[in-house]
């Protein structure tokens, strides 16, 4: 019962935005398939008695105590910034 998936290379590199070769294709085709093969394995486990949880451990607030420190002017936050607009960073359309 066991549904073989297989990743769109072409699409997954296009939604990256990077570029690959017919090489590099076939070699990260292959190791995400094996990926999802092994999440496909782990689908076989029963975990019906397996309490959910986010952490393998005991985890506590980690968060420092937000106060007030010298502020980024506009222009400090926006030297390295490829384009702006409206002191405002540009950035590409990320969704179709």
């Amino acid at each position: 019962m066991s549904k073989k998936t297989h990743i769109d290379i072409d699409y997954t590199a296009k939604l990256a935005r990077i570029a690959l070769s017919d090489e590099e294709k076939a070699k990260y085709s292959e190791q995400l398939d094996s990926i999802i093969g092994y999440v496909e394995k782990l689908e076989e486990l029963d975990t019906s008695d397996v309490e959910p949880t986010a952490h393998p451990h005991p985890v506590s607030n980690v968060w420092q105590e937000d106060k007030v420190s010298s502020e980024l002017s506009v222009q400090e936050a926006l030297k390295n910034a490829p384009a702006q607009r409206d002191n405002m960073i540009v950035v590409p359309k990320v969704v179709d």
